[in-house]
């Protein structure tokens, strides 16, 4: 187990501006406002320089709501993250702040694009401190030799705040493995920490590491998910999983099966993204047995052959997945989802819709699109669900209708035989949505965190969105995106 050593200090990024302020829109072109003009607009979204694809659903919570503040986090320039904070009883934002400095988005040795894989993942410890996680990419070779797998860009990082609840200061704690990318943390009611990734690149196993002492230190990363050569095709197997808390001492795990080509395989198209079917299981961490949904124990790692077996929710065959996430009803009966697509021979295969699972209590039952209109229109849709009942639950979805994109709620009242599109929550023109799971412990007006990705521009605005819709901000503290952040991107890029 590694000690933690303090590596230096991190200067908050000021929310405050000046009397004159430099506005970007979505195209690039720019106003001029005084800031007695610029105070009176309210905006939807609540900051401007979120950059690339700056949230995502796997890296979770991006987002946690804790005594009446909800606090959202996402990749910002030069892919550092972010934090920002909205109190509710007094309906005051407060950042965002630079919570520490990644080591993608500066590297001349990397490719000259957004690498888009440190997005921050967030967790406050029951000392109030709040810790993110960011910046790997299945780290390099400056990290030297990776024990469970292969190497590409970034190190794995962990900063904490100064003081508990507090977000304007930050430090950063040397106490996990670099080779790590798409962190997920999770915390027990006990206060223990489980931080789970990928352990480098593709061709990598997938861990944990466990914290007992508030995040300060972490004991060595376990391995859960085995990657390893295929011996019918030029391939590994690799993974691609979604961790949450369960009931109780349990962790709940869903992921979907990575087909990982050589480079000059697969009839010449090489490494796609090709993944297949829908896998669950059980961690108790009281006891440290897993399970499958039966209750049946399974060896650590599991292997694709053990989970084809043990672990299966269902087979996709020849259509492609993208792994959504999972959730609890009140029986404790699991329900999944997870996007689905054709492969239509690109490297990201096609549109791929959100489709649901759940568990009877003896069969997995389901599989149709959320959205069924998605469907029709061949567009892809991205979203997380709530439980109200085992006959009640509710997704929020990202998709498009031709140039729109539109984030809804769709409901089921039949157990998820049929969903109704409910109240729709935003919508803008000429743009796309990364958006994250749902916030922890949410609070009903701020459920998600969705990232607008107008076409033309690597620059988002980030709106945090409830049930009301997004809530609003003044446009001088929003829009927080410089000109000399818009200037460092087009030199890298």
């Amino acid at each position: 187990m590694k000690n933690p050593r303090i590596k230096r200090s991190l200067i908050p990024l000021a929310s405050l501006f000046a009397t004159s302020i430099l506005l970007f829109g979505c195209g690039g072109t720019a106003n001029t406002l005084s800031q007695a003009e610029n105070t009176k607009v309210k905006v939807e979204y609540f900051a401007n320089n979120a950059l690339g694809n700056s949230l995502a659903v796997v890296q979770h919570p991006a987002g946690i709501h804790k005594n009446g503040i909800t606090y959202v986090s996402y990749q910002g320039p030069l892919e550092d993250p972010y934090v920002a904070s909205y109190n509710h009883d007094s309906g005051q934002w407060l950042g965002p702040f630079k919570a520490g400095i990644s080591e993608l988005g500066k590297d001349a040795e990397q490719p000259k694009k957004i690498d888009n894989h440190g997005k921050p993942t967030m967790i406050i410890d029951d000392l109030g401190y709040i810790h993110v996680f960011f910046g790997g990419h299945g780290g390099d070779k400056r990290h030297g030799k990776n024990p469970l797998g292969n190497i590409h860009y970034g190190g794995n990082k962990h900063a904490v705040s100064k003081r508990p609840y507090d977000i304007t200061e930050w430090e950063e704690l040397d106490n996990i493995t670099p080779f790590g990318t798409y962190n997920q943390a999770v915390k027990m009611d006990n206060g223990d920490i489980y931080l789970f990734y990928r352990h480098g690149a593709h061709r990598s196993d997938w861990v944990y590491q466990k914290s007992t002492d508030h995040g300060r230190t972490f004991g060595p990363a376990v391995s859960f998910l085995k990657h390893k050569k295929r011996k019918d095709i030029a391939a590994d197997d690799s993974w691609y999983a979604w961790v949450t808390k369960g009931h109780g001492d349990d962790i709940i795990i869903s992921y979907d099966y990575h087909v990982c080509w050589n480079h000059k395989a697969n009839n010449g198209r090489g490494h796609t993204t090709e993944r297949h079917n829908v896998y669950y299981m059980v961690f108790n961490t009281k006891t440290g047995e897993w399970k499958n949904v039966n209750g049946k124990a399974l060896q650590l790692p599991v292997t694709k052959e053990a989970a084809d077996i043990h672990t299966l929710v269902a087979s996709t065959g020849k259509d492609w997945t993208f792994n959504g996430s999972a959730h609890l009803d009140e029986n404790g009966y699991p329900h999944i989802g997870i996007n689905i697509g054709k492969d239509l021979g690109a490297k990201t295969g096609g549109p791929k819709q959100t489709s649901y699972f759940k568990w009877t209590g003896s069969q997995w039952v389901g599989g149709k699109p959320v959205n069924t209109q998605a469907r029709l229109d061949n567009t892809d849709t991205r979203g997380d669900f709530m439980i109200k009942s085992s006959n009640e639950v509710s997704f929020i979805l990202g998709y498009k209708e031709q140039e729109q994109a539109i984030l809804s709620y769709f409901n089921s009242t039949d157990g998820g035989n049929t969903f109704v599109k409910g109240q729709e929550l935003l919508r803008k023109q000429k743009a796309g949505w990364a958006l994250t799971a749902l916030i922890e412990n949410a609070h009903p007006d701020a459920r998600m965190i969705v990232a607008e990705k107008p076409q033309g521009s690597s620059w988002n605005k980030v709106y945090l969105i409830g049930d009301n819709g997004p809530i609003m901000r003044d446009k001088s503290q929003a829009d927080v995106l410089t000109l000399k952040d818009k200037q460092r991107l087009e030199n890298y890029k």
